[in-house]
């Protein structure tokens, strides 16, 4: 039994580059959202024309982007969500309700001190997760049944 995982949210940090190290030799295949956070912002005035409005060029970047959300989160069996320490994340908070919704197991991963406001989130997750490792060793779990040792 393989794996996909979609690994939603912040971009800041090496979390992704943690779980994917971490879970090498198991049967997993990794996707995540664009992480260049330049690109994420103008891919659609780059794509389909400037905008002079604000509002309408994070827009059209937010519905391009949101095509391979979407794919990555449909096609997924996990859902990784990571909420970072410095920003809100909103988009990772819909990330997990249209994973939730479609039926997809969660996994959550943030600092402790986030419990609070993420506590509907969390409540839909299979598991809360505090960090990468806790990740991994979930996954090397589902797939082999091996515990920590």
């Amino acid at each position: 039994m393989g794996l996909n995982v979609y690994l939603s949210g912040e971009i800041h940090s090496d979390w992704r580059e943690r779980i994917i190290e971490g879970a090498q030799g198991l049967d997993v295949t990794f996707n995540a959202p664009v992480t260049d956070h330049a690109a994420s912002d103008d891919c659609g005035v780059a794509i389909l024309g400037a905008e002079t409005d604000k509002f309408w060029h994070d827009r059209k970047g937010a519905q391009v982007n949101a095509i391979r959300t979407r794919k990555g989160i449909a096609d997924a069996d996990v859902v990784v969500v990571r909420f970072g320490e410095k920003y809100k994340q909103w988009n990772a908070a819909f990330d997990a309700g249209m994973a939730a919704a479609m039926g997809k197991s969660v996994i959550t991963l943030h600092p402790e001190e986030h419990d609070h406001a993420l506590k509907e989130v969390d409540a839909a997750a299979l598991a809360v997760a505090r960090t990468p490792d806790q990740v991994v060793q979930v996954l090397r779990y589902v797939l082999t049944g091996a515990l920590p040792s």
